[in-house]
C-alpha cells in the first residue's frame, strides 16, 4: 500500500503516474517499491489502457488509495500520461514504467536533486538491468544524442564499475522513472499535449526531452537514486503487432527529428545524419520491408508534423549554437 500521509523532501508532492498495460507480472513489485519509497507525500495515477488480464485489479488490491482511470482500449502512452498529469496535483511528476523496481530513496533523492537548480526541469537515476545473480549491468544513465541525432541511453549493457557515480547534467530523462517539474511540463506543453499522442509509444520520451531543452530546461542525472529494470521479452506478442511496433518506432524516430531539429544545427551535420538515415532505409529495404509504412505513415501525416514544428520552433528559447552542444 502506498502511503500519502507523512512529508520529506522540502515537503514537495510527487505524483507517480503509472501507466499499465496487461502489467501484472511487473506490478507487485513495482507497486511494493512505491509503498517503501521514504518520501511519501505522494499521489499515486494509474491509467490502464485496456489490459487483458488482472492489472486493475491487482492495483485496486495492492495500492487502494490510488486514483484508477480504465480505458476500454490502449490508446497510447503519451495520451494516458497526458490524462494522468491533467487530473494531477503534484509540484512534480514521475512517469513509471511498471516494470521498473525503485530504490527507497530514488524520489526523496531525485527531488533533493531539483532543489536549489531551478534551471533544470527533469531529473533521472541510475538503472540497472534486472539479473538473476552476476555483476550489475546498466540499463541507463542518462538520455543522449549524438550527432546522427541517434538517441540512446549511456551505459546501457555496461558492466556497473562506478563509471557513472558523478552527479552532472545530461541532455534529458529517458521514460522509464523521469521526474519532472510541474512548471517544466506546463511550459513545453504544446496544442494542450505534454506529449505528442501522435507518437502512440516509442521516442515520446525523446522528443519530450528535446523539445525541454530547447525551451530552456535542463536534466540532472542523481546516481544515487536507483532502479532495476526488467525488460522482459513478450511471448504473447504475435508477428504482426511486433512489425507494427517496429513502423511506429521508425516512424517516430523520424518525426522526433523533423518537430525538433533547427536549420542551423541540421547544416552542421546534415551528412551525418543523412548518411544514418539511409542505412536505416537501405536495412529496411533488405531486410524488413514492413517496415516501409513507417514512411507512408509519415509522409501522410506531414502537415502535422509541421504543424507541431512550427509550434516548436516557434516557442523556442535557447539559440541554435548552443545547441549544437547537445549532440556529441
Amino acid at each position: 500500500m502506498v502511503a500519502l500521509a507523512s512529508q520529506d523532501a522540502g515537503d514537495a508532492h510527487v505524483t507517480v503516474g503509472l501507466i499499465t498495460w496487461n502489467s501484472e507480472r511487473h506490478l507487485p513489485s513495482c507497486l511494493q517499491s512505491l509503498a517503501n519509497q521514504t518520501h511519501q507525500n505522494l499521489e499515486l495515477i494509474v491509467v490502464d489502457n485496456g489490459s487483458q488480464d488482472h492489472s486493475v485489479e491487482l492495483v485496486r488490491a495492492q495500492a487502494p488509495e490510488a486514483r484508477v482511470f480504465t480505458n476500454s482500449l490502449n490508446q497510447g502512452h503519451g495520451r494516458a500520461h497526458n490524462l494522468a498529469i491533467g487530473v494531477s496535483a503534484g509540484d512534480y511528476y514521475l512517469a513509471l514504467m511498471p516494470d521498473v523496481r525503485l530504490d527507497p530513496e530514488y524520489i526523496k533523492r531525485l527531488v533533493l536533486s531539483l532543489q536549489g537548480r531551478p534551471a533544470f526541469g527533469s531529473a533521472v537515476g541510475k538503472r540497472w538491468q534486472a539479473r538473476p545473480m552476476g555483476a550489475k549491468v546498466l540499463d541507463g544513465t542518462g538520455l543522449f544524442i549524438d550527432r546522427r541525432r541517434r538517441p540512446y541511453l549511456r551505459g546501457h549493457g555496461e558492466i556497473d564499475q562506478g563509471q557513472y557515480d558523478k552527479s552532472e547534467e545530461v541532455f534529458g530523462a529517458d521514460g522509464a522513472a523521469p521526474l519532472y517539474r510541474r512548471k517544466t511540463l506546463e511550459d513545453v506543453t504544446i496544442f494542450g499535449q505534454v506529449f505528442d499522442e501522435s507518437f502512440f509509444m516509442y521516442e515520446e520520451d525523446v522528443d519530450l526531452a528535446w523539445r525541454a531543452r530547447a525551451f530552456g530546461w535542463q536534466c540532472w542525472y542523481e546516481p544515487r537514486a536507483t532502479a532495476v529494470r526488467d525488460r522482459g521479452f513478450r511471448p504473447d506478442l504475435e508477428r504482426e503487432e511486433a512489425r507494427e511496433l517496429r513502423r511506429i518506432a521508425l516512424r517516430n524516430r523520424h518525426v522526433t527529428i523533423l518537430k525538433n531539429e533547427s536549420g542551423r544545427t541540421f547544416r552542421r551535420d546534415w551528412w551525418r545524419i543523412l548518411f544514418y538515415h539511409l542505412r536505416i532505409l537501405a536495412r529496411v529495404l533488405v531486410r524488413e520491408p514492413s517496415s516501409l509504412g513507417a514512411y507512408r505513415s509519415l509522409l501522410a501525416n506531414r502537415r502535422l508534423v509541421m504543424r507541431w514544428r512550427r509550434a516548436v520552433q516557434g516557442a523556442a528559447r535557447v539559440r541554435p549554437a548552443y545547441r549544437l552542444k547537445w549532440f556529441a
